[in-house]
């Protein structure tokens, strides 16, 4: 009598039973792969037939982790880091990288300057399956399954990589027409009595602008009628007129070159300097290396 062959997991499908658990659900996990649930359940089905054992308590609700669950979790992570690894390389013998890349970045930055990039990097490397993800929020990218955030500011996590882009600050700004009726504030406490047009991003504290003058700190507590989350929103409010924007001088400088706005305390700046970020095992990545290069090509270009 013939023994039964044994079939070892397909790394796809170890991806979907990282995904199902990253996402909670077979329904997220299913969007988020461009799957149906069914398929998605056939899969981890097919995985836990493979495997001999149940790798999920399912709910109505949710899913858990059965406790062979979480040994596949983390082997699952190694084979596919490794797998990884080895298709990096075997891209870089042939000198074209390839693969997926799953990239992240903030809604105003990504949209207005990540999104064109990453079309001309999807130019130079055709091999490349890349999937760019915006958000308003701080992002996990280890736990979310991120490859690489492009992201604005100083603050990187210590258990990440991060390479700076490109050096940028933001300055203070405002319309003709408002200084011509408020006055033009001379010191930073003037600010408080100004209205200003405040920004929530991601984890930043709001309404508190923290700027650098000759390399030391200073903060002010600012308000106004107007906030939002959008940077798009606050620079057109800005351009109507209705108050003071500290905003990136990237996106301000032909505004302030057309004179449709004018720098206010040229004294004070904040840091604003692009960085790829990306978790360490991922930095012998070809691709990513190929990536992240060109992207500090690109906008140092944008910035000369």
């Amino acid at each position: 009598m013939n023994a039964k062959k044994e079939v070892a997991p397909l790394p796809e499908d170890l991806r979907v039973f990282l995904t199902v658990i990253r996402k909670a659900g077979f329904a997220a996990a299913a969007d988020e792969l461009g799957l149906s649930p069914a398929y998605v359940s056939k899969r981890i089905q097919i995985l836990e037939s493979t495997l001999a054992t149940r790798l999920l308590h399912r709910t109505s609700r949710r899913v858990a982790l059965t406790e062979d669950g979480e040994r596949v979790q983390r082997w699952a992570v190694r084979i596919l880091e490794d797998f990884q690894l080895l298709h990096d390389e075997l891209s870089e013998a042939h000198a074209e990288p390839r693969g997926r890349l799953h990239l992240c970045s903030s809604f105003g930055f990504g949209r207005n300057h990540v999104a064109p990039a990453i079309s001309q990097l999807a130019e130079r490397y055709p091999q490349l399956e890349i999937r760019l993800d915006l958000f308003d929020r701080v992002v996990d990218i280890i736990s979310e399954g991120f490859d690489l955030e492009i992201r604005v500011g100083d603050d990187i996590p210590g258990q990440h990589i991060g390479r700076r882009l490109v050096t940028n600050r933001r300055v203070l700004c405002a319309a003709p027409d408002y200084l011509d009726r408020r006055g033009t504030p001379q010191a930073l406490a003037d600010l408080e009595a100004h209205d200003c047009l405040v920004l929530k991003e991601r984890d930043g504290t709001f309404g508190l602008w923290q700027l650098e003058r000759e390399g030391t700190h200073e903060s002010v507590r600012v308000s106004g009628p107007l906030s939002s989350n959008s940077g798009e929103i606050v620079l057109q409010w800005a351009l109507d007129g209705r108050g003071v924007l500290l905003r990136s001088l990237w996106d301000v400088r032909p505004l302030l070159e057309q004179g449709r706005l004018v720098q206010v305390l040229h004294d004070y700046t904040q840091s604003a300097n692009v960085w790829a970020v990306y978790p360490t095992r991922l930095a012998n990545s070809g691709k990513l290396r190929a990536c992240v290069e060109f992207l500090q090509e690109h906008f140092h270009q944008l910035s000369l």
